[in-house]
């Protein structure tokens, strides 16, 4: 009989949500300093402002955050499990920007945001799951 050890939810909530805030602020912050070297974030045709890139972070985040406290509980080995399924989650969330009607250094600008938030997120709460 095996024995699964599960992490306190507490600390593996306050990391994730300070590394939510610290995401979504950074994604933010390149959206509108892109803005501001004219690299306009504007797919098919509409913009996305600087707090749309916070927001979505924010729920992407949060997406992660449950994924970690789920993977906490119920797989035999919590951090790799998490590590590999949101690298695999972080890599298909670049196909849309790939994809996406915009410029060429717009879907620069969608993907260094993605790789910025996923640098952000992942360790953070990676860090605080059992092997």
């Amino acid at each position: 009989m095996s024995v699964i050890t599960h992490a306190p939810a507490k600390p593996l909530i306050t990391r994730g949500l300070a590394a939510t805030a610290g995401a979504a602020a950074a994604t933010a912050a390149i959206a509108a300093a892109g803005d501001f070297a004219g690299i306009g974030a504007v797919v098919d045709g509409a913009p996305i402002p600087a707090s749309g890139f916070a927001v979505l972070t924010a729920i992407c985040a949060v997406a992660g955050l449950v994924l970690a406290l789920v993977l906490a509980r119920v797989a035999r080995h919590p951090r790799p499990a998490f590590v590999r399924t949101t690298l695999v989650l972080t890599a298909l969330s670049l196909v849309p920007d790939a994809l996406a009607d915009a410029t060429v250094t717009t879907k620069g600008l969608l993907v260094l945001t993605h790789l910025v938030a996923a640098t952000i997120v992942i360790p953070a709460l990676a860090r605080r799951l059992p092997a």
